[in-house]
């Protein structure tokens, strides 16, 4: 067999393809497809992988016994739980805390701060992560967080885009919070010291998102996620609050009836049960994309495995929107090493055009992230318009030279200098040539249904981020995550810490509900 031979990181066969999307993009600088009609995403959202036949299952036990799911998340609801409850010892605890915090990305650390800020001390709270302190879905947030704070904007205006994007079926309460608070976490921000991007005369540079109406994206570069866990670490560090690390809860404790009193927890190390005893809980574990749920690859790091809507329904914990899962319109498609990978939405909203194997813009390219993956499904296989690589992946272009073309040269590498490395490592110029894409299983849009105060239907126990469901609907707006995890992380944190003024007390430890 022959050799295959690479120019400029691409297959030969690929670079011929790639040489009609660069005979195309003149013609195709000043033209944007038209935005679909109502009646024309509906149709094109019968392609989404929601929507395909086997994939999902009646819930067969707990309270939210007949909702349907993905037959991964079933099959971890349904399953039997990791311990025996008769070899876990409940007479003692190894720890007793006033407010435990499990997950350590965003919503989880900015929790903790928020709590101390209320007068909880930093000696009375824990946070326990499965990982390293940080390892999360949010330090691989690149696009930004969405705030309401122009003089053409506002919070009612952010409200309707993200009703319209979650198809009106949001938890409005919960939403309404969300958007208020938006302009204030983004000034909290930025006294924290995150460096948000900045025009010359001192002003946000805010860009659009899919399914908005205004311009309203604040970004670190295209190191969002992470430049936000950076200073709000920081702050976490430096006021000494507990941290275990390498500690999964594989269970919630209770009272032996409606309220959670603390759980039990892993050490990966010593492979010994921790008992821990908490007058408080706030559940921040993340989303599930490494059940990959029908063989999508994922944007999501390792520890999205579901662990916290798993053991707070054991406890009798309430889910909703169970049904429904977000796919990136735009993950790696190409090279192998990094298929599922974020391609931000930001790339879009900078002018990247969503092309076909023919050279065509398809599709509007800010669409609401259901709608622009599945016209992105639509055109690799129903029309059979998509590229082929060596291995048999299918994907479209995404034309990033364009950015540069309608925004003047050098705005790729200053919009995207962790992508532009990434690229290189495999001998990419993004900047000189297109990069192909596929929808990636991105975000868990249900979970364990919230308040506007991050409670849940059990005392003692509060949810902040991708763990919670109400604030998102059935689909979520690019920029809303990592604001969910901010906003939902101050509420739950202030609340949990006036419960424990007000009186809280430890409970009685059981495990009756396992």
């Amino acid at each position: 067999m022959a050799e295959m031979k690479f120019i400029g990181g691409y297959p030969e066969n690929m670079r011929e393809l790639i040489e009609v999307v660069n005979k195309t993009r003149d013609k195709r600088k000043d033209y944007t497809p038209t935005a679909m009609t109502a009646e024309q995403r509906k149709e094109v959202l019968e392609v989404h992988p929601d929507y395909a036949p086997g994939g999902k299952r009646e819930l067969s036990v707990g309270i939210n016994k007949g909702d349907t799911g993905p037959n991964e998340v079933i099959d971890l609801l349904e399953a039997y739980p990791l311990i025996e409850p008769g070899d876990i010892d409940l007479t003692r605890a190894d720890y007793e805390v006033d407010l435990l915090i499990i997950g350590g990305g965003l919503a989880g650390t900015s929790a903790a701060l928020w709590a101390n800020n209320e007068g909880i001390p930093a000696d009375k709270i824990l946070l326990v992560n499965k990982l390293r302190h940080g390892d999360s879905n949010s330090i691989m947030a690149e696009g930004g967080t969405q705030a309401a704070d122009r003089e053409n904007d506002s919070p009612a205006i952010h409200y309707i885009d993200a009703m319209g994007g979650g198809h009106f079926t949001n938890k409005p309460d919960v939403l309404k919070g969300l958007v208020e608070d938006a302009p204030y976490i983004i000034h909290w921000l930025k006294e924290m010291g995150a460096m948000i991007d900045q025009e010359d005369n001192g002003d946000y540079v805010e860009r659009w998102g899919g399914g908005t109406c205004r311009k309203r994206m604040h970004a670190c570069a295209d190191y969002t996620g992470l430049e936000e866990l950076r200073v709000i670490r920081d702050e976490f560090r430096t006021r000494g609050i507990g941290v275990f690390e390498h500690k999964p809860v594989i269970e919630l404790l209770t009272d032996g009836a409606q309220k959670v009193t603390g759980a039990v927890a892993w050490n990966l190390e010593t492979h010994e049960y921790k008992i821990i005893k908490a007058k408080a809980t706030i559940m921040a574990t993340g989303g599930f994309g490494r059940l990959h749920i029908r063989g999508f690859p994922t944007t999501n790091h390792y520890g999205a495995t579901y662990d916290g809507p798993v053991v707070a329904y054991r406890a009798g914990a309430k889910l909703r929107d169970t049904d429904t899962v977000q796919y990136h319109p735009t993950g790696a498609a190409y090279p192998q090493q990094i298929i599922g990978l974020l391609l931000t939405e930001k790339l879009r909203s900078m002018g990247a055009q969503p092309v076909n194997v023919d050279g065509e813009a398809f599709v509007f390219p800010l669409e609401p992230r259901d709608v622009e993956a599945s016209a992105l499904i639509r055109e690799c296989y129903v029309r059979d318009k998509g590229v082929v690589t060596p291995t048999g992946m299918r994907g479209v272009w995404l034309d990033t030279p364009m950015i540069d073309v309608k925004n003047g040269k050098g705005s790729i590498e200053k919009a995207f200098p962790g992508m532009v490395r990434m690229f290189k490592r495999f001998d990419i110029d993004i900047v000189a040539d297109p990069v192909l894409v596929f929808p990636t299983l991105h975000y868990q849009n249900g979970g364990i249904e919230t308040d506007p105060q991050g409670r849940t239907n059990l005392d003692g126990l509060w949810v902040a981020g991708e763990v919670s469901g109400g604030v998102h609907g059935k689909n979520r707006l690019m920029g809303n995550s990592t604001l969910d995890c901010l906003v939902y992380g101050r509420r739950s944190g202030i609340s949990a810490a006036k419960y424990l003024k007000n009186g809280a007390q430890f409970g009685n430890l059981s495990l009756d509900h396992v």
